[in-house]
This record gives structure tokens, C-alpha cells and sequence, in this order.
């Protein structure tokens, strides 16, 4: 690929997935005006802004009703605008490719997240010790991104490993009951890995590999531009109360994932959280177009883009900015 080193790591990142869920849920209110249904994944990224706009009663606020669902990935939220079975959805970077080829746009940045690693059973202390192993991990997903950039870097590639490809949940069984021997995965999965295996072994991340790994908000090609403003005000007066409240956000995102306050604390650790403004700052000045940009350079290597398209056709920039103004 023509790029640099940095645009290639900055391609990577955390698409923080969690256990298969498929509950449904009723969110906020409004009287009258829009209705959306709105996707998540039940982590900390995925969730808290959600929780948030319905315990402060965004969605009233902006002339909005929402009902939000739980999803396994991004990808399959994807799948999901598509059919027009939902409206809007949250994804990490690992699913960018999907947006970058047309099949959604780009409405606002959540935060950049570190939370990718390859992991492996005791014993094995580096990616080199994995070859010939089997190694679990997600397809299409961070995990399987993460694990890429690894072997790269190590001088290695897939071909040196024996990849399983498994869904989430079975990536947590599979590591702890001993049946593969690495995988790329994330954190709160590892949290919850570490719980049965606390010696297992973090033989690469993305936090050590350094650059910017952003999350974002979807929307499907049938939503209404007005529509796509009351949301996007709605996501931007969230995000700050997140910024200047972390302690509750992790409360409010605790009570709708129904998780434990502490594993949602340690799931937010993984995460940088911009201000609307500093976000709407680095979107006028170009950051946010070169991160989604060096994302598609390392799709177009991986086989899932044929190339990389302008990141204005694939983040509605000018939304971000009006709703913000």
C-alpha cells in the first residue's frame, strides 16, 4: 500500500464488541416529531450515550422518540440499515469499511478507543510463539485487524497461524477452556476472559502499536436530513454531559448494559473522549477525514475496499457541523 507507517497503524482499531445479546428496548420519549430505532453494542462506547439521552431526556428535548436494540457487532447493524430494519447504529472502526463502500454514512465520532489486543495462553509470550497455533478471532472485526497488524509487524502473516474464526462469545469459551491457543479480541471480552484465566498474556495491542482508533454513529440511506440533525444534537449534548460527568456516565451506561459499575469503569478506561467542539474542531481541520482515510488505505490491503474512497462521501461532515452551531 502507498502510505505511511502512520496511516497504516491509524487504520487499526477497536470495534468494541460484547456477548451476543438481542434484547429490545423501549428508550426515551417525544411528543410527536421523529422516531428512530437505534442500535448499540452492549459496552461502554456503545451505550453510554444512549443511556445518557434518555435519563436526561435528550430525545424529548430535540422533537425525537427512540427505541434502542443491542446488536452483537457492527457489521450486523449495518446489515440491518440496510433492510431498513433500523435507522441509526453504533460501530468501531472495524466495521469502517462497511460506510467507506457506500453501505452507510458516517453522522458523528464517539471517541477513540484502545481496547484491541492479541492474546495467548500462559506460557506463550509473544506472537512469534503462536505460529503454526490455532489463534480464535472475530472476522471482519478489530480483532481479526489487530491480529494483522501483529503478525505484520512480528514478519509473520496469517499463513503462519492456524486462524479459527468464531463469534465473540465463542472466542471467551474457546480461550478459557484451552481449545485455541491466541486470539484478537477486546476489552470488556478480556476482562472476562481474565476472570477464569488471569495468567493469560497480552502478546500485542493497540495501545502499545500507538495511533487513533475512532467510533462512530450510522445512519441508514432512508433517514429524513432533519431527522439526522435532531439526532446528532441530541448525540453532541450527551457527549458533553459524558465529558463533564464521568462517574455517572458510567452509572447510566452500568443501568441500561445491566452490568456491574466497576466492569463498565474498567471498559470507559479504554477510551478518550472528545468535547462536541473539539470534535467538531478536528473535523473542519481534517483530523477526522485522515483517520477515515488511513482506516480505508488498510482496507484497500486487506481485500475489502478496491479503493480508498474520499471520506467526505462516507462522513456527513456538514451534519456534524450545523448540529453543532
Amino acid at each position: 500500500m502507498s502510505m505511511s507507517r502512520r496511516g497504516f497503524i491509524t487504520a487499526l482499531s477497536a470495534t468494541s464488541l460484547s456477548l451476543p445479546l438481542a434484547a429490545c428496548g423501549s428508550s426515551g420519549s417525544g411528543s410527536g416529531g421523529s422516531s428512530v430505532r437505534f442500535g448499540y453494542i452492549a459496552d461502554y462506547n456503545g451505550a453510554s450515550l444512549l443511556a445518557i439521552a434518555d435519563e436526561r431526556g435528550l430525545w424529548k428535548k430535540h422533537g425525537v422518540s427512540a427505541s434502542y436494540k443491542v446488536f452483537v457487532n457492527g457489521p450486523i447493524q449495518i446489515q440491518a440499515l440496510g433492510t431498513h430494519n433500523l435507522d441509526y447504529g453504533y460501530i468501531g472502526p472495524g466495521a469502517m469499511w462497511l460506510p467507506a463502500s457506500g453501505k452507510s454514512k458516517i453522522v458523528a465520532i464517539d471517541t477513540l478507543t484502545f481496547a484491541d489486543r492479541v492474546i495467548a495462553q500462559p506460557g506463550i509470550t509473544s506472537i512469534a510463539g503462536l505460529k503454526g497455533k490455532k489463534v480464535g478471532v472475530p472476522e471482519g472485526t478489530s480483532g481479526e485487524m489487530v491480529l494483522h497488524l501483529a503478525l505484520q509487524k512480528a514478519g509473520m502473516s496469517m499463513d503462519d497461524i492456524k486462524k479459527v474464526a468464531m463469534e465473540p462469545a465463542t472466542v471467551v469459551s474457546a480461550f478459557a477452556s484451552g481449545q485455541i491457543d491466541g486470539a484478537g479480541i477486546w476489552y470488556p471480552l478480556i476482562d472476562t476472559i481474565k476472570q477464569k484465566l488471569p495468567k493469560l498474556v497480552e502478546v500485542a495491542g493497540t495501545q502499545e502499536i500507538g495511533g487513533d482508533f475512532p467510533t462512530a454513529f450510522v445512519a441508514g440511506d432512508k433517514v429524513a436530513p432533519a431527522t439526522n440533525e435532531k439526532v446528532v444534537k441530541v448525540l453532541q449534548e450527551a457527549n458533553d454531559w459524558r465529558a463533564a460527568h464521568p462517574k455517572e456516565s458510567v452509572a447510566l451506561a452500568s443501568k441500561l448494559l445491566k452490568i456491574p459499575e466497576d466492569k463498565v469503569a474498567s471498559d470507559a478506561s479504554h477510551v478518550k473522549q472528545m468535547t462536541t467542539a473539539d470534535l467538531v474542531a478536528k473535523t473542519k481541520d481534517g483530523t477526522v477525514a485522515k483517520w477515515l482515510d488511513g482506516m480505508s488505505d488498510f482496507f484497500v490491503g486487506t481485500g475489502q475496499l478496491k479503493k480508498a474512497p474520499a471520506a467526505d462521501t462516507f462522513y456527513d461532515a456538514d451534519v456534524y457541523t450545523k448540529a453543532a452551531g
